[in-house]
């Protein structure tokens, strides 16, 4: 008999919800794992998340950003990944299991046939039978049914590991595709701000000669050339790094990777939206493996409340028998049914032991669901932050780029009047480059916290992957 569920979600208020205790109180042979998910997608529906992002679905959210290599990298990774090829290959053990625990409702037994030829003191004697022995465990108090009920949870559970990890595949090649256009384009800007840098140094050795500059401004810039040029190695490290990612993700080597660069890839419209972000969140595969492990823990749990009553079966066997050949010639029939109880009264105490730390298991396994569902919850607001903070970053950086830029624009036309030295425009060009940096990284630090909003609402689209 397990406890009601307390409550377990605290959100500036106390809140209890999940209709668990009535499955789990009393004679409950199996969890109701449609009634949950109803439950939770209602529970999630209250608490408003992600509600502000609803509107278009979000099936195939990254084509969006349209670009065919990365539709063709998703699909890739979809078809080629070994992570992926060997969570399919245990799911499809765990369906096989599935269909062995179902043979237990039917007879099990064997076929024989044994011919015998033997000599006593010159005397040969032949004989020879055949049969069939059949022994029919009776599901009368229903054990078999609690351990079938056990498999089907375990099926289930590593289909939703398989969805789960084909949402990881998917959103880390979208962000791998994301970080290596922006590093192509950060490397572009530096660069530009060497070339700026080296022109500056230029002019300012020319002063510094004609003796109207110190050599405290030049030192000062060949210091920042020096800074930019240091960054190149670690952009095209970083590059490669995303290159050796895809490639792992896609089942290849980063050599048989070659990408284009686009650098208008950044700049496209990828909102965030949702058709119903109470069932992207209540249908996670994270969330639903963590039921059916519940599910799966609670029918073992069944299963070793059962084993305390009686075990009834059936054996049987039928056959001929020839006493004087080889050849089943001169056959003599037989048949016999025996109905068997079993009854573990002297291994009682041991039962009574394993069934106390099933339910345990089991509890242990509704624990581990409460936690997984608080923290899909707290994850998930964590993230719709996050897409703000992002975004609002990003505004700031652009107005910052738009006002360098605005700056650099009025330097050009001062120093055309020859009201500013060349210098000063130059530094001008300068400040545009790092607010163009800028700015950049914050669209890519917004695309990623986009991309992280769709890893985290995944319930529906991950069931969309299948029909790609």
């Amino acid at each position: 008999m397990h406890k009601p569920l307390d409550a377990i979600f605290k959100q500036g208020k106390l809140v209890s919800a999940m209709l668990l205790a009535g499955v789990l109180a009393g004679c409950a042979q199996s969890v109701d794992i449609q009634e949950q998910q109803v439950s939770l997608t209602q529970f999630v529906s209250d608490t408003q998340i992600g509600a502000q992002n609803e509107g278009a679905s979000e099936n195939n959210w990254w084509r969006r950003l349209d670009s065919a290599q990365l539709d063709n990298l998703v699909t890739d990774a979809l078809a080629m990944n070994h992570d992926l090829k060997t969570s399919q290959l245990q799911l499809d053990a765990a369906i096989a299991r599935l269909g062995a625990a179902r043979a237990d409702y039917y007879p099990q037994g064997s076929l024989s046939v044994i011919a015998e030829r033997s000599s006593l003191d010159g005397a040969i004697t032949r004989q020879s039978n055949a049969g069939v022995n059949v022994n029919w465990q009776l599901d009368l108090f229903g054990r078999i049914t609690a351990l079938v009920d056990a498999a089907n949870a375990g099926a289930l559970n590593q289909a939703e590991q398989l969805r789960a990890l084909q949402v990881e595949v998917v959103s880390a090649v979208v962000q791998g595709y994301v970080s290596y256009q922006g590093n192509v384009q950060k490397q572009a800007i530096i660069e530009m701000q060497i070339e700026a840098l080296e022109q500056s140094i230029d002019v300012l050795r020319a002063r510094v000669e004609e003796g109207v500059a110190n050599e405290l401004d030049l030192n000062r810039t060949l210091a920042q050339l020096k800074q930019q040029q240091a960054l190149i190695p670690e952009l095209s490290y970083l590059q490669y790094r995303d290159l050796a990612t895809l490639a792992v993700l896609t089942g290849r080597l980063a050599s048989d990777i070659t990408l284009i660069e686009e650098s208008e890839l950044l700049s496209r419209d990828f909102s965030v939206s949702f058709y119903k972000a109470s069932e992207a969140m209540a249908l996670r595969p994270d969330i639903t493996s963590a039921l059916y492990q519940f599910s799966q823990a609670y029918s073992l749990s069944v299963a070793a409340s059962k084993a305390l009553l009686p075990d009834i079966s059936l054996a049987g066997f039928a056959g001929v028998v020839s006493l004087t050949s080889n050849g089943l010639d001169d056959t003599v029939q037989q048949w016999q049914v025996t109905p068997k109880v079993e009854w573990s009264l002297l291994s009682y105490p041991a039962l009574l032991a394993q069934r106390d730390a099933q339910q345990f298991l089991s509890e242990a396994a509704y624990s581990d669901y409460q936690s997984k569902v608080l923290k899909a919850i707290s994850e998930s607001e964590l993230t719709l932050q996050r897409l703000v903070k992002q975004q609002q970053q990003l505004d700031f950086a652009n107005q910052r780029f738009n006002y360098a830029n605005k700056a650099f624009e009025q330097a050009h036309a001062m120093y055309e009047e020859g009201q500013i030295p060349y210098l000063e425009l130059l530094d001008a060009r300068q400040d545009v480059l790092i607010a163009q940096e800028n700015a950049v990284d914050s669209t890519i630090a917004s695309v990623q916290a986009k991309v992280s909003a769709y890893n985290v609402f995944n319930g529906r689209w991950s069931f969309e992957l299948n029909n790609l």
